[in-house]
């Protein structure tokens, strides 16, 4: 079943009911696909969501969002000198400054299970999540869709044989209570647009 009949089929409670009572109750669910998953729970949150099939969509996107938020010509918080490459024909002021109109960067995982977006050290530097501006645009590839936390830490020790400091993750879109969850200590709420781009 496709996500566009799942959304619609969630209403029909008595289809539900007669699926739960053919299953069994306690029957395990079947899971939902990874990217599925994060992009309901991303977008429930409040994160606004862009597929590019290529990063030439990624970058007209970009364009759009620029265009959006009127930050055309302005000062950008980029901690990455790859993330400024990719996009130094924006007419950008690119800079390390709290007071950007908005933080680019990329980050290390999309996590499914929470909706949210893994970073460190390697995007963040020494900055805590409330330091950087309150609107975020973050690229990521689809390759880096994962299911947990766990499965993202792994996945960081895999690629550079150390975990590196000051992870976290970004997941509070809208003024909601903060979580417990001690992988979102020091989070803000922000403003987020992802630049998803198709890899696979």
């Amino acid at each position: 079943m496709n996500l566009f009949k799942k959304l619609f089929a969630r209403g029909n409670a008595s289809s539900q009911d007669n699926l739960e009572d053919a299953t069994g109750k306690y029957m395990p669910k079947d899971d939902v696909p990874v990217d599925e998953q994060f992009m309901l729970m991303f977008t429930e949150k409040g994160g606004k969501f862009l597929y590019c099939d290529n990063m030439e969509e990624a970058h007209e996107s970009f364009h759009h969002i620029l265009n959006e938020n009127k930050w055309q010509q302005t000062e950008v918080c980029c901690l990455q000198d790859s993330v400024k490459a990719n996009f130094s024909d924006f007419n950008l002021s690119f800079s390390n400054k709290n007071t950007a109109k908005f933080y680019l960067s990329n980050c290390e995982y999309l996590i499914s299970s929470i909706g949210g977006i893994l970073v460190s050290s390697n995007q963040l530097k020494e900055k805590k999540l409330f330091e950087l501006p309150d609107n975020l645009v973050i690229i990521a590839y689809t390759s880096q869709l994962i299911r947990d936390i766990s499965e993202g830490l792994q996945g960081i020790k895999n690629k550079t044989g150390m975990i590196p400091t000051n992870i976290t993750t970004i997941q509070h879109f809208e003024n909601k209570k903060e979580s417990d969850d001690f992988m979102s200590y020091g989070s803000t709420t922000k403003n987020v647009y992802l630049l998803l781009v198709e890899d696979l």
